[in-house]
This record gives structure tokens, sequence and C-alpha cells, in this order.
């Protein structure tokens, strides 16, 4: 791959996101919408400066994250684990199949009252949403990932008498692993979501529970200023974990083989 064939798609989203800005700054001027709901990118910017001065934005955004980080942890090592338990067991996977059908289509914020029902309004509302959510990317994954073994591999290993955790690390890990790379990319994607929706919803701390104050006492700006940072947040965490699966599969085809191109 040559650097101009990869600088070429970082230009075009840059471009993109300019022509964002540079819309958002005229439209306040028009009448198309009125500046007391969308205020004008250079005023959304001065805002956004105020808020990293300020040192409440950063406890909110460490409890964000925080949240964020423990609660999709948990999620992938359970949906992990479960998966290849349900996965490796024919039995245990047709006696769950109706049961995770029927709960991974329930909406995470229909669990709202029940996490403020348990916890109120703390950390612990926000892990219980997080937890929920990104558990069922992980799990769905990890049961297509151990789908995909070859069975004859596995009888070729049960023939040389690798036990049961042997045939897991050396035969179904390195099938599941592509699977589970991309759980856990969608999960930490989810996860942000689900912690940000709960801290706004619920009141719980972090940034979502900042953007409710500054909604509540006409901060439009500072509420912008807010959204963009979690915007922000989001790229971020999507742009790790994409390296991060990268990493983990450099000796996989599907990587490999775009470094080669």
């Amino acid at each position: 791959m040559t650097r101009t064939s990869r600088t070429a798609p970082v230009m075009l989203g840059l471009s993109g996101l300019a022509g964002v800005l540079l819309l958002v700054e005229i439209l306040p001027y028009t009448a198309v919408v009125s500046a007391d709901f969308l205020p004008p990118t250079h005023r959304i910017a001065v805002a956004l400066g105020h808020e990293i001065a300020d040192g409440g934005f950063w406890s909110a955004l460490c409890d964000t994250l925080v949240a964020w980080a423990v609660g999709l942890t948990i999620a992938v090592v359970a949906g992990i684990v479960a998966g290849i338990v349900i996965g490796a067991v024919p039995l245990l996977r047709a006696l769950t199949a109706s049961t995770i059908e029927f709960l991974r289509p329930i909406p995470s914020v229909a669990l709202i009252p029940l996490a403020v029902l348990l916890y109120g309004t703390k950390i612990e509302s926000t892990l219980l949403l997080v937890v929920y959510a990104s558990f069922w990317q992980v799990l769905i994954q990890v049961l297509y990932g151990v789908q995909d073994v070859d069975p004859v591999a596995d009888e070729t290993a049960r023939s040389y008498g690798l036990g049961a955790w042997a045939r897991v690390r050396y035969v179904l890990w390195p099938t599941a692993l592509p699977y589970v790379m991309t759980g856990v990319r969608l999960a930490a994607a989810v996860a942000l979501v689900l912690a940000i929706t709960a801290e706004l919803v619920i009141g719980a701390p972090g940034l979502g529970s900042r953007i409710a104050v500054a909604q509540s006492s006409n901060a439009v700006a500072s509420m912008y200023a807010l959204i963009v940072v979690t915007g922000l947040l989001g790229v971020a965490i999507n742009l790790v974990a994409r390296a991060v699966e990268r990493f983990a599969l450099s000796w996989h085809q599907s990587v490999r083989g775009e470094v080669l191109v």
C-alpha cells in the first residue's frame, strides 16, 4: 500500500469534517435554524475551551471512561467464557438458544427503571446497562467463532490425544479470535453509547449528566461542545479498538493481506 493510498481516506475524512463545521457555522446566520438552538461553530469551540479549562469536565470524563472500561471488561470476559462453554457443548447450545434469542433483543434502556431501583444514580447503574448491552455483542460473535471450527482439525487434535484445554487453546481459540475481536470492537462502541445514555437519563456521574445539566440550564453552546467531546471519544475508542484488532490478528490472513496490498 502506497503512502498516497493510505493518506487519501484521511484527507477525504478531514475534508468532510471541515464541510460539516463550515455548514454549522453558516446555518445559524440563515433562516433555516436559530442560533438559540444551533450555535455557530466558533461559539461551540469557545464553549469547548471553557469546558476543557474546567476541572469538573475532566472529572466527568474520567467517570465516563471508568464506567466504560469496567463495564466493557466485565462484558468481554463474561462473553468469551460463556461463548466458549456454550458453543463447545452442543447440548448446552441447544438448551440456551431460545433464552439467548429472547434476552438479546431487549433494549438496554428498558432496564433503566431496574437499574435505578437497584443502585439509584451511582455508577453501578451505568455498569449494569453497559455490561448487559456489550455482553451480547461478544457472546454472539464467540458463538459464531466456535461454530466455525474445522471439525477435521478438531478430530485430528483428539486423535493426537489433546485434552479439552489443549483443543481450546490450539484449535478453537485461533479460529474464534477474529470473531472475538469483532465482538470486542462492536462492544467498545456500544459500551460508550450506553454509558453516556445512562448518565444522561439516570443522572449518574459522567459526561452524560454534564450534558443534561447544560441543557437544563440553557447553556446550548456548552451542550454541543460536550456532545462533540463524546463524538471524539467514540472516534478515539474505535481507532484504538481497530489497532488492537490488527495487533492481535497480525498473523491472520485478513490483516496480512491488508498490509501486503
